[in-house]
């Protein structure tokens, strides 16, 4: 099937080239000409796993990229719509760009075609489109216009494509969800697992489940579905809090919650917060929609509360730990909103960074991926970008852990507490356990576990560490009044 998909962000550019791999004849639209070329020379604008290695097997077969959308409609029969819908002010999903996509497709429809919602949007969006059409003088029986909200996570969206748990078609005509049914039968048939390029996590993965639900129903599912995950964070961070307090092990307790397969193990992960692209937009845009329908969803704002505070909590851990903040260097580690990807929108790792930085206190950050977008929205001053984890640790006072990368749960222990002038490690996502970070000698501070704040001095090497760590803060504070 011939197949237009609007938008070459996250989504637009992973379902363009998902699309592709399951067969389709693809054209990814974008009117950033300047992305337009980079994708055209092979360039891969966001780090995705796997998404690479879609482009290039299928750039220039199944897949095209161009910048004129009309004759892009005009040669498909389906036109995904995947561009941005930002918060505004308000906290409503702005939807500017999706009504001007519409515009412009109306201009353009000669027989009947398919426009699909694949970007998030809230209800009531199928039917403002199907009006816009409707007034640009498309006759009815010219055009459908269908849901699919996609399920994506940033830095496994490629797989989530390829092995969803469901796909979710919100259609009111059967001739559209035919349609759609047709462009994702190798996955519902499960014939693409037996020839895909992208292996599965899984030996034999099961055929996703399809759901065909109306419009509104679809709309619905994913601002539901998005609500739903970010309060299971949001509810285990509290719980975290209250661990902590009492002095319990919230790993012990999530172990014990995510046993009940009522309840499950995943998104039970207490840090420092979410963040991203999609949560925090998604989560105002929700309860936005719910007050104008007359509903207050309260349960949306508490959940984005306990979130802000978490991050506030974290900092006030990081000064526990250090007493003043002032000229103190500190090292982190992570800068995207998670473990991989190079997205650091609404990001709780960027968040702390303009905190500290606030304080006065000198940032050494080393992330993956992520360095070159966070110096687009950090400060220019006050941050040295390090090449390594070793290299950001180096005369650091403490340790931040932001992120969940893989490669930050597999550091040499003794390297880096021979590089930090304080063996001093706050782990804003737990990658490590407590037990072992005491024995390597760290005063370890993580998130609703007893702190272990007084490591052993085990032998006069350690102690000549600890004296040597005391007289270089001693130096850098006199001289840091003397130059006042």
């Amino acid at each position: 099937m011939r197949i237009a998909v609007i938008g070459s962000g996250y989504v637009g550019l992973v379902a363009g080239a998902c699309f592709a791999e399951l067969g389709h004849q693809v054209i990814s639209v974008d009117n950033d000409e300047s992305k337009i070329a980079r994708l055209q020379a092979g360039e891969v604008p966001i780090h995705e796993e796997h998404l690479p290695q879609l482009l290039a097997k299928h750039h220039g077969k199944g897949l095209e990229f161009n910048g004129k959308l009309m004759e892009a409609v005009r040669a498909c029969q389906v036109i995904f719509i995947a561009v941005g819908t930002p918060s505004t002010e308000q906290g409503t999903a702005d939807l500017s760009h999706v009504e001007a996509v519409a515009r412009t497709v109306a201009l353009a429809i000669d027989e009947y075609k398919v426009i699909v919602e694949k970007s998030t949007v809230p209800v009531f969006t199928s039917e403002w489109i199907r009006k816009v059409m409707l007034l640009n003088g498309v006759p009815a029986e010219q055009f459908d216009v269908v849901s699919n909200p996609e399920f994506l996570r940033e830095g496994s969206a490629v797989r989530d494509f390829l092995y969803p748990d469901r796909i979710v078609i919100g259609a009111d005509t059967e001739r559209s969800a035919s349609l759609l049914r047709e462009i994702y039968q190798p996955l519902t048939s499960g014939s693409y697992y037996s020839r895909g390029t992208i292996p599965s996590l899984i030996e034999a993965p099961p055929s996703p489940q399809l759901l065909v639900t109306s419009t509104k129903s679809a709309e619905l599912i994913k601002h539901a579905s998005n609500a739903f995950l970010a309060t299971k964070i949001s509810f285990i961070n509290a719980v975290a809090n209250i661990c902590e307090a009492a002095g319990a092990d919230v790993g012990e307790v999530c172990r014990g919650i995510g046993m009940d397969a009522r309840i499950g193990s995943k998104f039970l992960n207490p840090g420092i917060g979410y963040g991203g692209s999609c949560f925090p937009k998604d989560l105002k845009a929700f309860a936005s929609v719910a007050k104008e329908l007359g509903y207050d969803f309260r349960l949306l704002d508490e959940v984005m509360g306990i979130n802000e505070r978490q991050r506030q909590l974290f900092l006030r851990k990081v000064r526990s730990a250090l007493w003043t903040l002032k000229d103190k260097r500190i090292a982190v580690l992570g800068l995207a909103f998670k473990g991989g990807t190079d997205d650091v929108r609404e990001s709780p790792g960027i968040d702390l960074v303009k905190s500290l930085l606030k304080e006065g206190c000198a940032i050494r950050a080393f992330d993956p991926a992520a360095m070159q977008r966070a110096q687009e929205v950090l400060p220019n001053a006050g941050i040295t970008y390090c090449e390594s984890a070793y290299e950001a640790a180096s005369q650091a006072d403490a340790l931040l852990i932001l992120t969940d990368w893989q490669e930050f749960a597999t550091l040499n222990l003794s390297r880096l507490r021979n590089l930090l002038t304080y063996p001093i490690i706050l782990d804003g996502r737990n990658l490590y356990d407590p037990t072992t970070m005491a024995s390597e000698g760290f005063i370890y501070y993580s998130v609703g576990r007893p702190n272990l704040q007084y490591p052993s001095i085990r032998t006069n090497a350690d102690l000549a560490v600890t004296e040597n760590a005391l007289m270089s803060i001693k130096s850098r504070s006199s001289h840091a009044v003397a130059s006042s």
